[in-house]
């Protein structure tokens, strides 16, 4: 995630991920390498955008319902978080079209977030994307107002979960999504390897059993949800690409819920986003080694960049160029089905400017347009779904 106000001092001394060619050094507290990633998509036939559903569904007895089969498995779905606001729910049509238009493809995931702090189903975001022939990704996050980094936990803790004093919400949130009856993507506590949000391992003993901690809440999470009789949704395991402490207790296998809890394999993989902290980077090698690492938790589940995106600072990197790499680049990783771009601006504390927008300059923009048209980029069907 990728939220102005919630970026602390110590998450703006970006990690390994923002150095050139990232490290893979495991020792003492590193740098923070911050949050989320973005990743796009394009326009193609139904049958593709459906195949992405179908592989996560045949993964586990208890997925959502494969709608699709027999489909190609070729191509990239595109999807974009399309800056919905300060709490990243306020979708509306209008913004999505302004997008599509600017942008020349329609994405087939539409990304928004849904906070417990909101204590709400977001039932009109989801039938909205859905009436727009596309597939909702929510962003679920146990977190309170004001939703602030590197606070530690809150009254969402991990441990308040497991105590079952949430049941009750996350029992209705799961009877909103099975009236809602499509199939819609769910990234649960993502980034947990990071230490900027409240479910973050680190909170709950680190190296003395934090990453425990969490695998315990995702389970009773997935459990309560399925025992309401809701299996429409796709649960994507959301890791950052770099861990926020850079020790063998952080990896992405350490966090891992096991294959029955787990649709989709989820990646944040970003670039340069403050002017102020870390090198520039480019996007090959900033994929390379996360994308191996996670691919290693399961030999066939599908793989998202559930969230990919670079900042504009000219004297730092050429923007058109990491957009170019990274369009050009995803569809070489096979288990990479679908990739959601992160567009959103932002001020930060010291007046600065984070623009990761697609249109941060008309050299980013064209670079994007070209990237995206590329047919392996796979946008949703131009008939809207009534």
């Amino acid at each position: 995630m990728t939220r102005p106000r919630r970026i602390c001092e110590n998450c703006r001394r970006r990690g390994s991920q923002d150095r050139g060619r990232p490290t893979r050094f495991f020792g003492k507290r590193a740098g923070c390498p911050r949050s989320r990633q973005l990743a796009l998509f394009g326009n193609a036939p139904i049958r593709l955008l459906a195949l992405c559903l179908a592989l996560a569904a045949a993964s586990a007895a208890s997925s959502a319902a494969d709608p699709f089969s027999g489909l190609p498995k070729n191509g990239v779905i595109f999807g974009a978080y399309e800056d919905f606001g300060e709490t990243e729910d306020g979708v509306t049509l209008e913004a999505i079209e302004r997008f599509e238009k600017l942008v020349g493809k329609s994405p087939a995931i539409v990304a928004s977030s849904s906070y417990w702090g909101e204590q709400t189903f977001p039932a009109a975001n989801l039938a909205l994307v859905a009436r727009h022939g596309a597939i909702p990704l929510i962003f679920w996050s146990p977190w309170d107002k004001p939703y602030e980094q590197s606070k530690g936990p809150d009254r969402f803790a991990l441990t308040e979960i497991l105590a079952g004093k949430w049941d009750a919400y996350i029992d209705a949130w799961a009877d909103g999504a099975k009236a809602f009856g499509r199939p819609f993507f769910v990234s649960f506590c993502n980034e947990m390897n990071g230490d900027w949000f409240p479910w973050s391992g680190w909170f709950y003993g680190a190296e003395a059993g934090g990453n425990e901690v969490f695998k315990r809440a995702w389970r009773h999470v997935v459990d309560r949800v399925r025992s309401r009789g809701t299996h429409n949704i796709l649960w994507v395991f959301h890791v950052n690409a770099y861990p926020g402490i850079n020790d063998e207790w952080n990896v992405m296998a350490a966090y891992y819920p096991g294959p029955d809890y787990v649709d989709w394999l989820g990646l944040s993989v970003y670039g340069k986003q403050f002017r102020n902290s870390g090198n520039w980077a480019e996007f090959r090698p900033l994929l390379e080694w996360p994308y191996e690492e996670i691919s290693a938790l399961d030999p066939a589940k599908p793989v998202m960049l559930a969230e990919f995106g670079v900042g504009d600072f000219p004297k730092s990197g050429d923007k058109a160029k990491w957009i170019r790499d990274a369009f050009r680049t995803i569809p070489e990783f096979p288990r990479i089905r679908a990739a959601v771009f992160w567009h959103e601006r932002w001020q930060n504390e010291d007046g600065s400017f984070s623009n990761l927008r697609a249109n941060s300059s008309p050299a980013a923009l064209r670079a994007f347009r070209d990237g995206v048209g590329n047919p392996r980029w796979i946008g949703r069907p131009q008939k809207i779904v009534p």
